[in-house]
């Protein structure tokens, strides 16, 4: 298990002296207004798209770069309050660092998480029935769209948070077309259920891609005790999944790279931002 706790600057395009707004889904409420990283959308194209789906219309937020053609693209997978501004803001970061970053509305069959208040009622209402077998699908249909959008879908890769750090490692076993991923403190272990079948625990020796996961050592929702065991089925991949590695910060909480949270952790951010842009580089699915 690998422990690190230094630090580097923060993105470029990004500041912290533009106070939380609108945007933020009610359940994080009240956002940190004084790290709340803000990322303006200069020299970016970004908008709101929607993509056909055998069961409706799956609503995207893209940005990419403006004028570079063929970006690599670059799949932003939410956090369990959906895609509000801080997704959002984190896919223009991604966008001022080369990348075609979409983010799809991966409830919106369900319901929209924006309007609840809170956590409990998300997953009573609305995770508990988004089968994974459906949001594997979803994704396969942005990258889809993204390519037909001039993202270079050769060059694929995907990042999540939270409840989308799960779904991170679950597409890089789903994928064959990923070259890598970075999964930001998603559960490793959980209950099966009808809509959640399997955990990445049971299916890490099936890893398609190198998949970088980042932890903290203070998270109270998932034990250290969890990450060892993956861990250890990780080193049973003897496939293009070979060399997965996890990175835990000691002193870190949940979800420490959510910086309109009290559970941020700038330090331990900076650091995974910077972890997270070179392993994207390094297995193929960065800009260059």
């Amino acid at each position: 298990m690998a422990v690190n706790g230094s630090g580097n600057e923060a993105p470029s395009g990004c500041g912290t002296d533009a106070p939380a707004g609108p945007g933020f889904a009610a359940a994080t409420q009240p956002v940190q207004a004084g790290s709340t990283i803000v990322t303006g959308a200069q020299g970016l194209r970004t908008g709101d798209a929607r993509v056909t789906t055998a069961s409706g219309n799956l609503p995207v937020y893209f940005a990419a770069p403006a004028g570079v053609r063929h970006p690599p693209l670059l799949l932003v997978v939410q956090e369990i309050f959906g895609v509000h501004e801080h997704i959002r803001d984190v896919c223009r970061r991604f966008a001022h660092a080369g990348y075609f970053a979409v983010a799809p509305e991966l409830y919106f069959r369900q319901g929209d998480p924006s309007v609840l208040s809170e956590i409990p009622e998300i997953f009573a209402r609305i995770v508990n029935f988004v089968p994974d077998a459906q949001v594997m699908a979803d994704l396969d249909a942005t990258v889809d769209w993204a390519q037909g959008q001039g993202g270079d879908a050769q060059r694929l890769g995907i990042t999540g948070f939270c409840w989308g750090g799960r779904a991170t490692w679950l597409y890089a076993v789903h994928s064959s077309r990923l070259r890598a991923a970075v999964a930001w403190y998603g559960r490793l272990d959980s209950p099966r259920t009808a809509t959640t079948p399997i955990q990445p625990v049971d299916v890490a020796a099936q890893i398609r891609c190198p998949v970088l996961g980042l932890y903290g050592g203070a998270d109270a929702g998932i034990p250290l005790a969890s990450v060892q065991a993956m861990e250890t089925a990780l080193a049973r991949n003897a496939g293009p999944g070979a060399g997965s590695r996890i990175v835990v910060y000691p002193d870190a909480p949940h979800a420490f790279h959510a910086d309109y949270r009290p559970g941020y952790r700038a330090e331990a951010a900076r650091d995974g931002w910077q972890r997270c842009l070179q392993w994207l580089a390094t297995h193929g699915a960065g800009p260059g």
